[in-house]
């Protein structure tokens, strides 16, 4: 067997027995986290202090409303930040960015998009990173979760009106989950060689004799919250490229795991929850089928290194890091866009057609396989319900899901989910070429490469936001009035909306009794089952993104 494959096969299978150890536990512990009645100290003070009763729960209208009034207010302070660097501590002597720049820039760290239209380093200062960005990949990671176990109470209660407390539900994740597991991975990543400093630019005399200006900063604290919230956004423009923030291959890898934990283990957080441990661990076995289905043929499609330019260099290491290789960069690559995360240690723009189509892929999947902090849990729950309304339909039954009974209403709630993204994938695209004025912008400024490519970095510019990515074919020049507003609404809308939706739905299914199982009733823990989600999630997605696919990445692939 080749040694590159066995390599591939060696890393993937030490990432997976890893995040396999962590299911149980951390699963296990988040639950504890959720149904806890007792609060910490520090937890008693901010509910004082913001005036909020830890013993009450919310309707699901509710809980909306103090998710959006919070976000807003983050996506408003971000801004705000922006605007008045200048005049804050440790701005390094950065102006502001543009109006349209900081609007696009707060959407994405509120919304856990992190898509970033500039270069960190040379356009944000110290404070800006650490009050603005990195408080925000915190808590809207715990906003992610928070939704999650929002639905799952509405799968768990009987005859309620309520889904639990959004202020408890965000401060737990937030201190007993994030905070202190963020903290451990910022001790590993400094260990293995990533800077945490404050010291700034500073010039160096390189080997040669010559000099070159390098930024420092607080970079650990920050790649551990980025890579364990699913978040993504860089300390510097290459991202987790860099060797200050990526070093060497242990912290690569060790990156790939913190972007898993979480996720994979959200299902056993799940099946805790519902007394049903087996419920989540067939959620759990889709997810890794997708998973290991996705990085193998992304992986295959860079080794194979079809292309003229690629043939004759003997392997598709443009815009990729020599210290991390093919295997490193695709399994990366892949945990990446499969997740919410979007950071990258190479560019997937420089990846081989059929490589970067995967990238696209795993994102119109929907990232459920694991997915976001929380929401690769709610979309693949989505998905759940699809799937046994078309068993239903298939027996001639009322469809069941976990004891609860699916109506008009969830099924409605369920299809108006799976339709938001892609209507913002889509019409995004779409205007981005068919306004004149806004084409002629798009064709002269911002793509590079023109023809099937240059459609294609498009397509995956609305593609990462509406699924609160924020990875790029990096080719396209996106800080422009057009990309930062238009990516910005793309964000906002795909993030909140989809919430609506879960949250209206858990709030319907809250208040529904429990059916006990009969013969006629699906189960939902067997592998028959397993492989009816695989099918809902793949064919739902094929049948709405093929015929754009078709005008991009395929076609440049089939040349």
């Amino acid at each position: 067997m080749d040694a590159t494959l066995w390599l591939f096969i060696a890393q993937l299978a030490t990432i997976a027995a890893i995040v396999a150890i962590l299911y149980r536990p951390l699963g296990d512990y988040m639950a504890h986290v959720f149904t806890s009645t007792k609060d910490l100290r520090v937890e008693r003070g901010f509910y004082r202090l913001i005036g909020v009763n830890p013993k009450s729960e919310q309707s699901w209208g509710a809980y909306l409303r103090s998710i959006l009034s919070f976000s807003v207010l983050g996506i408003l302070l971000v801004y705000a930040l922006q605007r008045i660097q200048a005049i804050l501590p440790f701005s390094l002597g950065l102006e502001a960015p543009s109006e349209h720049l900081s609007f696009n820039t707060a959407i994405s760290f509120v919304t856990n998009t992190n898509w970033q239209s500039y270069s960190p380093e040379l356009t944000l200062g110290y404070t800006v990173q650490l009050v603005g960005l990195a408080v925000q990949n915190f808590v809207s990671a715990a906003v992610g979760i928070a939704v999650a176990v929002a639905l799952i109470r509405g799968f768990a209660y009987r005859l309620s009106g309520t889904i639990g407390n959004f202020w408890v539900d965000l401060t737990g994740a937030t201190l007993r989950i994030l905070l202190p597991f963020a903290s451990v991975a910022a001790i590993v990543l400094i260990a293995s060689g990533v800077v945490q400093n404050f010291a700034g630019f500073q010039e160096i005399t390189t080997v040669t004799g010559g000099t070159q200006v390098l930024p420092g900063g607080p970079v650990a604290s920050q790649e551990a919250i980025k890579m364990l919230g699913t978040n993504g956004g860089g300390f510097f423009n290459a991202n987790s490229a860099h060797p200050f923030e990526n070093p060497n291959p242990l912290s690569n890898m060790f990156q790939v795991i913190m972007m898993l934990a979480i996720p994979f283990a959200m299902p056993r957080t799940l099946g805790t929850m519902l007394g049903d441990k087996k419920q989540g661990l067939a959620i759990a076995g889709a997810m890794s089928v997708l998973y290991v289905a996705s990085v193998s043929l992304m992986t295959w499609a860079e080794l194979a290194g079809r292309g003229t330019a690629t043939e004759l260099a003997g392997a598709a290491m443009e815009g990729k890091e020599t210290r991390f290789g093919i295997v490193g960069s695709t399994i990366f690559g892949t945990t990446s866009t499969i997740t919410s995360t979007g950071a990258v240690n190479s560019m997937h723009d420089s990846f081989t057609s059929f490589g970067g189509a995967m990238a696209l892929v795993n994102m119109m999947l929907g990232e459920v396989a694991p997915g976001g902090v929380g929401a690769g849990l709610y979309g693949m729950l989505i998905a759940a319900i699809i799937a046994v309304f078309l068993a239903g339909l298939m027996v001639g039954r009322t469809p069941e899901l976990f004891g609860k009974k699916l109506g008009s209403r969830e099924i409605t709630l369920a299809s108006l989910y799976v339709l938001t993204t892609p209507t913002l994938v889509l019409a995004g695209t779409a205007l981005s070429f068919v306004i004149p004025a806004v084409r002629a912008d798009v064709e002269a400024t911002s793509i590079w490469n023109p023809g099937l490519h240059g459609f294609g970095e498009v397509l995956y510019a609305f593609t990462s936001a509406a699924n609160n990515n924020g990875s790029a074919f990096a080719g396209l020049t996106a800080n422009t009035p057009w990309f930062n507003t238009a990516l910005g609404v793309a964000m906002f809308l795909g993030r909140f909306l989809p919430i609506v939706f879960v949250l209206a739905l858990a709030g319907s299914l809250a208040s529904h009794e429990k059916v006990p199982a009969t013969a006629g009733t699906l189960p939902t823990h067997r592998p028959q089952f397993v492989g009816l989600l695989i099918g809902t999630v793949v064919i739902v997605s094929a049948l709405t993104y093929f015929p754009v696919l078709a005008l991009g990445p395929l076609a440049e692939g089939l040349q």
